[in-house]
């Protein structure tokens, strides 16, 4: 039985895009470095992680273009919208991340933004490769045939 006190994963933001746009080899979750009025503005469920990138900077890894909006009760102690932020990491995890972005040429990208059952904000994070046109256009023929083969299944019996 469950405690009474643990919550549901409750996901926030989520780059839905970033599956199409690029071939996932692995996925790492990170916490992150936020103000107050940051998890604030993110319990409201305004912010998109859709334009943004993780980079590394001196040994750590980072947070770019990623929109949180100001909270509206925040007053003076507000934050910047698309502040660059701090990604928390094991350094292994770290030095595998930048040896895979120098090294292979990918890229790391956020899939999601969401509260685990602690309450803290994690991020979903993946070292991924960017997809061709014609890789694109293969998913694309995938994902139709898959609806019609399952339409076709269904109008069988």
């Amino acid at each position: 039985m469950a405690d009474k006190n643990e919550r549901p994963i409750k996901v926030v933001a989520e780059n839905r895009k970033a599956r199409f746009n690029y071939a996932i080899e692995d996925t790492v979750e990170a916490g992150i470095a936020l103000t107050g009025t940051e998890v604030k503005s993110i319990r409201n469920g305004k912010s998109t992680i859709a334009e943004s990138y993780a980079d590394s900077k001196n040994g750590e890894i980072w947070l770019i273009n990623a929109n949180i909006p100001e909270y509206l009760q925040g007053n003076r102690f507000n934050h910047e919208p698309k502040r660059p932020r701090k990604l928390l990491l094991h350094r292994r995890q770290i030095n595998k991340l930048i040896g895979a972005v120098d090294r292979e040429g990918m890229t790391l990208i956020p899939l999601k933004l969401y509260f685990n059952e602690r309450g803290r904000a994690k991020l979903q994070l993946a070292v991924a490769k960017g997809k061709k046109l014609h890789d694109k256009r293969e998913t694309v023929k995938k994902r139709d045939w898959g609806r019609e083969k399952g339409r076709l299944m269904r109008a069988r019996g």
